[in-house]
């Protein structure tokens, strides 16, 4: 029977329809998102993984020994500050009480900043009076190779990582030990112990996950055989784990660099699902076209988090995409789509999210959510700068964004009223943004020295107060949420129910949320973005509509540095 031919969409019919001109029932699901791949290597002809180089841990290394010269010179000003730093490396963990592996073994990071090793089992060692590197790795059986490949000699680790000397963990004692010019040894084995040199290691807590840090004398039988005797020191006036702990917090231009990188795959990953998002699909097709993307053209193996992709309700539950609730919605027309997916490269994490209408188009519901969110980011970014207060950025998210929902009808209320009442606790339930490096929520947010963490609902998710620094990378990330159980709780109290309007709310049950997430850099006067995402409602809507194909097409806010093309 013939049929007629098809009729051209417009911009308003795709307001109306909630659909796209390409649909899963024009073309099966599994087909499109081959063709939409498939398209991927010709990337591998103008993209180059990132290049890591072993001196950005040498430097690392060299950065933590002068610190904690200084600071033992400091509290002993006539004595010469001699020992060595000793640091653990992490061990590969079992899936429960399986012969499997919970995953592919990544680098505990601390040791990973130091000496960019990937295998598991090392220790390192840094001689405090020469500054030269040490690296113990164990000595595997024969048999090993039959598994994993060739085993790899200590000259190869040498070379391959830039250390100094590179031994087995069943010479450690002796190697440490000599390294102390008074040492008399009896044997390669046995030396007296009040000539063993003093060793600093690390103990301290995460102020994120409430953990301690694994110390050195927690790893295997024979590492606790071969530092037994040794004096160490874990904590005192000079803390090794705080002074490593503020390195991490200010980066090096070597690290901001490999973040450029790991931030711009992120991005074009974003901006490729923005391009192929239409009612339909799965939010877990969109997860795997994000990974493939950064695995196949970034190089990235590893996402820094479990990825985010919700939409329409989904949007509102903060850390949907759990185990439990697995990316496994199929959006409709007329959703708003929240995905916060992140790639990491050599351990170094990006953290960016998009939010954006599954059917390319802003409704007025959407449209207005959304700019108060993006004003909220701007306005925080705008002042962001060195000796400013994290906590006081918070406030400005919070102030914006009741100015913001006062204008559309959502709240009444004088908004100094409504800031002492924390009513912007309630559409935005997380704090304003985290360090970001080597773990996506980096350490460093709170210290001995620093604010302490704040108590009121929203605050207290902050996970840092602090004054911003040149060097700290952040992420910038406000939102707004209609969660039924918070604006029911609200609703409630008298102190914050009084400023809602209710019958407006209603209106947006079901709606989900909008949050932008940008990573960036303080920098001396102010900070350089290093998400390159489109932002703007034009630029969302251009994408999805492939009429912007490079991102220097894009809207730039304080992004400094030129991109590659996107896809």
């Amino acid at each position: 029977m013939a049929t007629a031919p098809p009729k051209k969409e417009s911009k308003n019919d795709r307001q109306q329809t909630g659909k796209r001109a390409l649909t899963p029932d024009a073309m099966d699901l599994s087909e499109k998102l081959l063709n939409l791949t498939s398209g991927l290597k010709v990337k591998r002809a103008r993209f180059n993984v990132f290049k890591i180089k072993m001196s950005m841990h040498e430097e690392a290394r060299q950065r933590l020994r002068r610190a904690l010269r200084a600071g033992l010179q400091a509290c002993s000003p006539a004595k010469l500050p001699t020992g060595i730093i000793v640091v653990h490396g992490g061990s590969e963990l079992p899936l429960y009480d399986t012969d499997t592996t919970a995953g592919v073994f990544q680098q505990e990071s601390n040791f990973h900043y130091l000496f960019g090793v990937k295998e598991p089992d090392c220790l390192g060692a840094i001689h405090m009076e020469t500054g030269k590197s040490y690296l113990f790795i164990p000595r595997l059986p024969e048999d090993y190779q039959l598994w994993m490949g060739p085993l790899k000699s200590c000259a190869w680790f040498q070379e391959h990582y830039g250390i100094d000397s590179v031994h087995y963990v069943d010479e450690m004692r002796a190697t440490l030990a000599a390294l102390n010019p008074k040492t008399l040894a009896a044997s390669s084995t046995v030396v007296a112990s009040v000539l063993l040199p003093t060793l600093y290691g690390l103990r301290g807590v995460n102020t994120d996950s409430g953990r301690a840090v694994a110390e050195v004398t927690a790893g295997s039988d024979e590492c606790q055989k071969q530092l037994k005797g040794f004096p160490l020191v874990l904590e005192g006036t000079v803390s090794l784990y705080d002074l490593l702990v503020e390195l991490r917090t200010i980066k090096s231009a070597a690290e901001i660099e490999l973040m450029r990188y790991v931030t711009n795959v992120t991005s074009d990953a974003h901006i490729l699902l923005m391009r192929h998002c239409s009612p339909g699909l799965f939010e877990f097709q969109l997860e795997s076209l994000f990974k493939h993307y950064c695995y196949y053209v970034g190089g990235c193996r590893h996402m820094a988090y479990t990825c985010i992709c919700a939409s329409g309700a989904n949007g509102a539950v903060l850390h949907y995409g759990h185990a439990a609730a697995a990316n496994t919605r199929q959006l409709k027309g007329g959703d708003m789509c929240l995905f916060d997916m992140g790639a990491e490269f050599h351990r170094y994490a990006s953290d960016v999210t998009c939010s954006f209408p599954a059917n390319g188009v802003f409704s007025k519901k959407q449209r207005v959510i959304y700019e108060a969110v993006l004003a909220a980011q701007w306005a925080v970014m705008d002042a962001m700068r060195p000796g400013v207060s994290w906590l006081a950025m918070h406030n400005t998210a919070y102030r914006v964004i009741c100015i913001r929902l006062r204008a559309c009808g959502l709240l009444r209320g004088d908004v100094e009223e409504m800031m002492a009442a924390n009513v912007g606790s309630i559409f935005m339930m997380h704090g304003l943004g985290h360090f970001i490096g080597l773990n996506v929520h980096d350490v460093g947010g709170y210290t001995k020295t620093s604010p302490a963490r704040p108590k009121r609902d929203g605050y207290r998710s902050l996970r840092t107060s602090r004054l911003l620094k040149v060097g700290m990378c952040l992420t910038v990330e406000p939102g707004i949420y209609f969660n039924e159980y918070v604006i029911s709780r609200a609703r409630k109290n008298a102190a914050q129910g009084k400023f809602l309007v209710q019958e407006r709310l209603d209106e947006y049950a079901g709606f989900g949320g909008v949050r932008l997430e940008d990573v960036v850099l303080v920098t001396d006067s102010g900070i350089e973005n290093l998400t390159n995402c489109p932002r703007t409602i034009e630029d969302v809507e251009a994408v999805m509509a492939g009429q912007i194909k490079d991102r220097r097409q894009l809207k730039h806010k304080f992004y400094l540095q030129g991109g590659f093309e996107a896809v």
